[in-house]
Order: structure tokens, then C-alpha cells, then sequence
């Protein structure tokens, strides 16, 4: 059972986290991956030996009946992480993606094919286009254990720059959550994922405009413009920062690159000073 966002999240706060691929734990070996490669397996989807060790007790977790947001809480505990990580639900929710034409047939990847995110992510690439995008099984869900109430409680609340599609996307497809945010919209911040028309990392633009939105800072507006009351953006598209308003969105203008540390940090003060102006 493998949870990459808590995973990523968990390993990033602990500053053990592989930046390169975006996902697993730096300094890993590989050996369970060539292991499974020499008995035919395909391990498209390459787990390195610690991170296999996470996912190994996750799943011998719930197999014994804990819940994801206690196991999920173990797995921080054991990496000294003070901030609490909630799984929006303890349901089984897929990203399912159906792709559109021009998938070129190799591997599935045909049009009208129906494969999961990871799939998708990680064996096509993300390089196929996607007709449509779905969350298989998120209507019968519930949120996770914690999540209503944190978000109820929190002094600001931070849509973070990823894919709105498909990383944001599955957390509002979760039965009240969304309508929890729209209860906050004054106290919510969001961070704009696109930037001068493009996504810094993985297929947010594209996903966009495949899918009938606009790829800039205004199609993000469209998105969140019921969820958050403000919508941070880089100083690359200052000049779209009145389209964000005129969609019902303050706009904040700021680096939103982070490219260090230091450069997060001020970012991070932006979103949070950005919503006691607005709550004030």
C-alpha cells in the first residue's frame, strides 16, 4: 500500500526526501526493484529498498485493522516529525485517467484506455493526452479521521501550488471536504501551481488545457476562485493579476519559485500574512 503524498510529505519534513524523481528517500539502493526485475517482473514503478520498508509496514498496518490516519501518524512519530499528516480519507480513492487521441497504442496508451495516475505518471511519462480524469470509488467516501475538524480549526488555510487537477482535485472529490473550505474561503490562501503559462514540474499545464481550461494564473482562478479568497502568484505574471480579481480573487504578487530554502520561507510568510490582510 503506497501513499506518495504522506510519504513525500513525511520524508521532505524529516529532510530526507529525493528531489530528483520528486518521490522516495535520497541515498536509496535498489536492490528489491533488480530482484523483482530478474524473476520478470516490470518494476516500472521503481521503489528504492528504505522506501519499500515504509510501504512494507503500512501495509502490515492495515492489514491488522489500524486506520490510515494511525499508521500514518506512527510513520511520523518514527521520523520525529512534530506537524500532524492526515490522509483525506481512509477509503480507497483512484485517480483513474482516460486518454484522448494521439496516445500512440504502445503499452495500452490508446485512446479511450482508462489507466490509473501512477500509470500514467509514471509509465507513460505523463506524455500521453487525457481526455478525462475521475476519482473511482469518491463519492462513497468519507474524510479521514481529523481532517473536518483541522481544517474547521486552522488559523489559515493553504491551497498548495500542485496540480490542480489531479493532486488538489481528489481532496475536494471527498465528500465535504470542498464545501469545509468554502466555509474558510476568507482564511484561505491559494499558490498558484502555473507559472507564465506553465508548470514548473510535472503536466499542470497540460493537464489544464487538455481538459478545457486555461493554463495561466487566470484558469487557476477559475478553479479556486469559490475555495480561497486569495490567490498568490509569481511576479512573472503581474500582469494577469487583474484577470485573477476580475474572477473574484485578491491577488498577491510575489517569488513563488522557491528555489531555496530561504526563498520558501518568504513565501511561506506572503501566504500567511497575505490572509490576515484579508481577514482583516
Amino acid at each position: 500500500h503506497i501513499s506518495p503524498d504522506l510519504d513525500t510529505g513525511t520524508y521532505t519534513l524529516a529532510g530526507a526526501d529525493n528531489p530528483d524523481p520528486g518521490w522516495g528517500l535520497a541515498g536509496e539502493t535498489w536492490q528489491a526493484m533488480e530482484a523483482l526485475g530478474r524473476y520478470g517482473g516490470s518494476p516500472w514503478f521503481n521503489l528504492g529498498d528504505r522506501d519499500l520498508g515504509t510501504h512494507l509496514y503500512r501495509t502490515g498496518r492495515l492489514a491488522a485493522g489500524f486506520g490510515l490516519a494511525e499508521v500514518t501518524a506512527g510513520i511520523a512519530a518514527a521520523w520525529g516529525l512534530a506537524p500532524t499528516l492526515l490522509p483525506m480519507t481512509e477509503d480507497r480513492v483512484s485517480t483513474m485517467m482516460t486518454l484522448a487521441d494521439g496516445a500512440d497504442g504502445a503499452d495500452g496508451a490508446a485512446p479511450g484506455a482508462e489507466v490509473g495516475f501512477q500509470e500514467y505518471f509514471v509509465r507513460l511519462r505523463h506524455d500521453v493526452p487525457v481526455a478525462s480524469v475521475r476519482f473511482d470509488g469518491a463519492r462513497r467516501s468519507r474524510p479521514g479521521p481529523g481532517v473536518l475538524e483541522a481544517l474547521a480549526a486552522a488559523d489559515v488555510v493553504v491551497v498548495a501550488p500542485s496540480n490542480p487537477i489531479v493532486s488538489i482535485g481528489p481532496l475536494l472529490a471527498v465528500p465535504g471536504i470542498a464545501d469545509a473550505i468554502r466555509a474558510r474561503r476568507a482564511d484561505t490562501v491559494a499558490v498558484s501551481p502555473i507559472v507564465a503559462g506553465a508548470a514548473l514540474k510535472g503536466p499542470a499545464d497540460r493537464l489544464m488545457r487538455e481538459l478545457g481550461h486555461e493554463a495561466s494564473v487566470v484558469g487557476v482562478a477559475r478553479l479556486y476562485s469559490d475555495l480561497a479568497a486569495t490567490l498568490v502568484v509569481d511576479a512573472a505574471d503581474a500582469a494577469l493579476a487583474l484577470g485573477v480579481e476580475a474572477e473574484g480573487m485578491r491577488c498577491v504578487v510575489t517569488d513563488t519559485i522557491m528555489r531555496t530554502p530561504e526563498v520558501a520561507a518568504d513565501l511561506a510568510r506572503v501566504v500567511l500574512g497575505s490572509a490576515r490582510e484579508e481577514a482583516r
